[in-house]
């Protein structure tokens, strides 16, 4: 049995409101969605994570449910998002707003910061001091994963920020990881982005993401109208309803299918 310690906290221990399960009926919904650690469970590399049936069948029908009003929005290239959701050619943003697919296919892809470059060869340094960590090029971007050598976090973030202040980039820390990356875009100004556009336009937008790095998606869907769902130990956040884990979520999106689906017999009746 977990010890206190080991447990994740709740809302009455961190003195937050608990956060609600979403709920499963629409009028018109837009729905938003992190790959890692909501799509997918966290791994201890990047690419360890890989296609599940169940995953991408509910994908596939809740996109057509939705009328292509489904993207996912993640800090995985488009490549990658493809790779794992293996569920046709959806909506769908990558590498933290930087590389974005519309709908009808089309790409809007940033060019890199010339920051990169040298950002890339600083960090292959610091892997050859420290051999357990990853290195992540996605172009636009590039990441030091160090989940498997945890007690190197500080060096880590030390040595992305000193770098990004000489080379002109953000930073972008997540689940143990910190991403240098091209400035302009997150995950908030993608959501933006496919409001603008049809089939979004004049939906309610819910993003579901777990970690800080989607707290610009909740920002953005809230101010649109909509929420953000957080998933995972509960936190300080901008979302608004909560579910447990990747199974939680995978079984909310099967239950929304099947509103839309109950929805549809009901005016058809």
């Amino acid at each position: 049995m977990p010890n206190a310690e080991s447990r994740a906290p709740d809302a009455a221990s961190l003195g937050l409101p608990a956060l609600t399960p979403p709920p499963v009926r629409f009028d018109r919904l837009a729905l938003f969605l992190d790959m890692d650690g909501v799509l997918a469970p966290l791994a201890e590399t990047p690419d360890a994570v890989g296609p599940v049936a169940r995953r991408s069948a509910v994908l596939r029908r809740l996109d057509e449910r939705l009328e292509g009003r489904l993207a996912i929005v993640s800090g995985r290239t488009l490549s990658e998002i493809d790779r794992i959701s293996a569920a046709g050619p959806l909506a769908a943003s990558g590498v933290h707003g930087l590389q974005r697919r519309r709908r009808d296919g089309s790409t809007v892809i940033a060019p890199a910061s010339p920051g990169i470059a040298p950002a890339t060869r600083a960090l292959r340094a610091f892997q050859d001091a420290h051999p357990e960590v990853i290195v992540e090029e996605k172009g636009v971007s590039v990441g030091l994963h160090y989940r498997q050598a945890p007690d190197i976090a500080e060096a880590a973030l030390a040595l992305a920020r000193s770098v990004a202040a000489e080379h002109g980039l953000s930073v972008q820390p997540g689940v143990m990881v910190v991403e240098l990356k091209t400035p302009g875009s997150d995950k908030g100004s993608a959501i933006a982005a496919f409001m603008a556009e049809p089939p979004f336009q004049g939906a309610t937008p819910v993003m579901l993401g777990d970690d800080l790095t989607d707290e610009n998606a909740f920002r953005a869907a809230a101010e649109r109208g909509g929420f953000g769902v957080l998933v995972g130990p509960m936190r300080e956040t901008l979302a608004s309803h909560g579910l447990d884990n990747v199974d939680s979520v995978l079984t909310w999106l099967e239950a929304v299918a099947d509103g839309i689906d109950a929805s549809a017999g009901e005016k058809a009746a």
